[in-house]
């Protein structure tokens, strides 16, 4: 359940600021507010007749903040740096500052909105390996030291242009149980981890630390705790040459819901242990979720624009192509570049329910690539039906685009 009603946990300037460019759907909170299902606000956007049959989604900024106490309450020695890749929401952003959550930011636009967002340059970590020379110099200008690197080349370009910068050796770990792999583009091999912090010593550069991402949509938890082994080993051979390492970051790879194969709960309580055991309180523990703070917090509308039957010519079955107004190249690029298998959930049953066809649902560009799901069971509907896709609040509206003319971005309905 959802109360349709705009409430920050702070102060109304923030929650004005926080939602200015976009829609607010609020109600008069002090006329005994009803709550209603997610689908229940849709229904009421759609008969307030204010999105032209567009699609559109309702955010629920208060799923965010519920998992903000959810990542304090079973990692509270784990600081939050939230990945501003995942959904680079101004809403989102400001509400988890006010909450105290920290920023990851990979460029030099990440950089400047987090910025633009009131908070200080202490609270972003730079963690992006491989940084252009003048989001470096960018980054010192604005007081943001904390950066990661995983080889001699960064090394190099870090002490021209940013010596007094405090750096984080990003390790390779283990991401075979991952969706999404990152270690053949990022992260230093173990093997080369002394060499690399002896040239660092050799340039007088401040290494404080070591980081690790286990890649995202990560299924088992081994792979965390393998990855927290492989730091501790880090940690003392930067002792042996004379550093003496404060910050371990537990990079990203979080899950956003808990039905998964692995939830965070089970993370969370195999990994506290053994940070407790390897790394004393005075080392600082950071992270960088993203999908798991954003992707319960969107539920995407979606409007049934053409419909085609197909027959099949030698058992006469029936089945039905749909045709939506958003598909892979707006809020469904996650199909693509996040490996996701959106659920359409149908707004209203039919009024008379028969068996389910087979059943596929493109996007409205005219590229065939266009494809949200493919050869699914679904009840016949008709044009002018709506879906829903719950969970949509993760590498959606990040990758958005106006190919093929139609609008890149969903208009955004915020309720708390």
């Amino acid at each position: 359940m959802i109360e349709a009603a705009i409430e920050f946990p702070s102060s109304s300037a923030l929650a004005k600021s926080a939602v200015s460019r976009d829609v607010i759907y609020k109600y008069d909170v002090e006329k005994n507010v009803q709550r209603k299902t997610v689908e229940d606000l849709i229904r009421d956007k759609i008969n307030e007749a204010v999105v032209e049959n567009e699609a559109f989604y309702i955010a629920d900024l208060g799923a965010v903040a519920r998992k903000f106490d959810e990542w304090t309450s079973h990692l509270p020695r784990v600081k939050p740096f939230y990945a501003l890749k995942c959904n680079p929401n101004n809403a989102i952003i400001k509400l988890l500052a006010n909450l105290g959550a920290n920023f990851d930011c990979a460029s030099r636009s990440e950089i400047q909105q987090v910025l633009g967002s009131g908070v200080d340059g202490s609270r972003i970590i730079f963690a992006n390996p491989c940084k252009m020379k003048s989001h470096i110099e960018f980054a010192k200008d604005n007081g943001v030291p904390l950066m990661t690197f995983d080889n001699t080349h960064e090394l190099t370009k870090i002490a021209e242009n940013f010596p007094h910068a405090k750096l984080v050796l990003r390790i390779i770990t283990d991401d075979s149980n991952s969706v999404c792999r990152f270690s053949t583009k990022f992260g230093a091999p173990l093997n080369t981890t002394y060499n690399l912090l002896t040239l660092a010593k050799s340039l007088g550069l401040n290494v404080v630390g070591v980081s690790f991402h286990v890649g995202s949509g990560c299924m088992s938890v081994d792979s965390f705790t393998a990855a927290i082994r492989s730091a501790h080993r880090v940690f003392q051979e930067a002792s042996d040459i004379g550093y003496n390492f404060s910050l371990l970051d537990l990079g990203g790879g979080w899950p956003g819901t808990n039905d998964g194969r692995i939830s965070f709960p089970e993370i969370a309580n195999a990994i506290r242990p053994v940070i407790d055991e390897l790394f004393p309180t005075e080392v600082d523990v950071i992270a960088e979720p993203g999908r798991f703070f954003c992707c319960e917090s969107h539920t995407l509308a979606v409007n049934i624009y053409a419909k085609r039957t197909v027959t099949d010519p030698v058992t006469l079955e029936r089945h039905f192509l749909y045709y939506v107004n958003d598909g892979v190249y707006q809020s469904f690029n996650c199909v693509l570049y996040d490996h996701y298998n959106p659920t359409p959930l149908l707004l209203n049953a039919p009024v008379s329910p028969d068996s389910p066809y087979r059943s596929t649902i493109f996007g409205p560009t005219c590229d065939s690539i266009d494809c949200i799901a493919k050869d699914i069971e679904l009840p016949e509907m008709e044009v002018g039906d709506w879906l829903y896709f719950k969970n949509m609040g993760a590498y959606t509206v990040a990758a958005c685009s106006p190919f093929n003319g139609f609008k890149a971005n969903a208009t955004t309905f915020y309720v708390c």
